[in-house]
């Protein structure tokens, strides 16, 4: 939903708020850290007993015991077992077929406690904890990159706001000129041709301004859609382009800035979750010790079943699976030299990366200084030929010539600036700022 706010002029900070509340990939990597928390806690289970249970139930087709029992005369029990062997009277039996374990049930349940098992379960918690720092680190390098994207869309509006001011300022001046220049021409001081170079030019400006005004417009609506800001016709955004610092007040040791960058961490991340790796893949090949309860219940003879308790331990040595794990374990090794050589060079190009960033930031603040003179000397020259028009020693072609000068360093000085601007913010974000 996007954020309503109660104003219409936006600063850059509400913006950035606004941007870090309403961004899909914010939310999104805060539902990654919640997941990776998850993983975390069914790896902790591994440490505590694992309960099973199970039941099995059988029918065979045919009895597993079949016999006949043979016809005898059974000797009749008259209470005292002593008189069995000598009594004297007796019942007939006259024989039967029997069959047992025909149908029966089974059921079991234990508990298994692992005592070691090649310290698996603890390397894969900590694998599972570098999951949720891993996750944690990138969210802070999305939300680096929103404000810095949020930033360089908002100055490029204000640089189109200052561009417009100055074409409003240029057709103004036009303005005054075909008012002179009509004047001269009623007066027959100047041919009507001059008077229709201006025109042409009014309207050359007047279609620049509207091109610009819808311009404006789309990048307001661009960017409200970026921040989450409900875009509004008569919405605008409020600051000015002010170069305050020069490149040196910025620059900071790169390879102590190298230290609090994400992308650096991210990389020892990765180093330290190849190495656990490896551990992880150790483990399967050593021995694995767990101790146990158990209970189980019998009901095959057709009666009503009995029950027995049990203890038990267990080791495993997969003894045959060594020679496998040699190989692996050689894998696993080439992995961790592989990621360092990959950690390494990627230090090497963040380093460039800074360094490519202050030059640039360096040169942006050259391009200012430059076109402020540029700018001065454009005045200055607009002065003259206003002076020399006035005098007469001039036609209407040089001051057409004079303030579309002026107007072209004042745009190219607002560009400068908002590059300055725009490099700035690169320059911070890229040195861990």
């Amino acid at each position: 939903m996007p954020v309503q706010l109660r104003a219409q002029v936006y600063t850059l900070e509400a913006c950035k708020d606004s941007a870090l509340i309403n961004n899909i990939d914010i939310k999104n990597k805060a539902l990654d850290i919640k997941a990776s928390e998850q993983v975390k806690k069914a790896a902790f289970t591994n440490y505590f007993p694992q309960v099973e249970a199970s039941a099995f139930a059988y029918k065979f087709s045919d009895a597993l015991i079949e016999m006949d029992v043979p016809a005898m005369d059974l000797p009749v029990y008259d209470g005292n077992p002593q008189n069995l062997p000598i009594a004297t009277q007796f019942a007939h039996f006259p024989g039967m077929p029997m069959s047992m374990i025909e149908k029966g049930n089974i059921a079991m349940a234990t508990a298994t406690q692992p005592l070691y098992a090649g310290r698996q379960i603890a390397n894969g918690n900590k694998l599972a904890n570098i999951g949720i720092e891993v996750n944690e680190i990138q969210l802070k390098s999305i939300r680096k990159e929103i404000l810095l994207e949020t930033e360089r869309q908002y100055w490029q509006i204000i640089s189109l706001y200052e561009k417009k001011k100055t074409l409003e300022s240029y057709i103004a001046l036009l303005d005054t000129l075909h008012q002179n220049v009509s004047i001269s021409v009623k007066a027959g001081m100047i041919t009507r041709n001059d008077l229709l170079k201006v025109q042409l030019q009014q309207n050359e400006l007047q279609m620049n301004l509207s091109k610009l005004t819808n311009g404006i417009e789309l990048a307001q609506m661009a960017f409200c859609q970026y921040t989450g800001i409900e875009y509004q016709p008569d919405i605008s955004f409020n600051d000015q382009i002010i170069i305050d610092k020069n490149p040196e007040e910025y620059f900071i040791n790169h390879h102590e800035a190298l230290r609090n960058r994400e992308e650096y961490l991210l990389l020892q991340k990765s180093t330290e979750a190849e190495q656990y790796k490896t551990k992880l893949q150790r483990g399967e090949f050593l021995p694995q010790a767990a101790v146990g309860v158990g209970a189980m219940h019998f009901d095959i003879m057709d009666d009503s079943g009995s029950n027995v308790a049990m203890a038990f331990g267990t080791i495993s040595i997969p003894i045959s699976g060594w020679w496998e794990g040699k190989h692996k374990m050689k894998e696993r090794k080439l992995r961790e030299t592989q990621n360092t050589n990959m950690v390494h060079n990627t230090n090497e190009q963040l380093l460039l990366q800074m360094q490519q960033g202050y030059n640039n930031l360096d040169e942006a603040f050259t391009q200012v200084t430059l076109s402020e003179t540029s700018v001065e000397q454009a005045r200055e020259n607009l002065r003259l030929n206003q002076n020399n028009y006035e005098a007469g020693m001039v036609n209407v072609s040089d001051m057409l010539e004079a303030q579309a000068q002026l107007q072209q360093s004042l745009d190219a000085h607002t560009e400068a600036q908002t590059q300055y601007r725009i490099a700035k913010m690169h320059y911070l974000r890229i040195t861990g700022r």
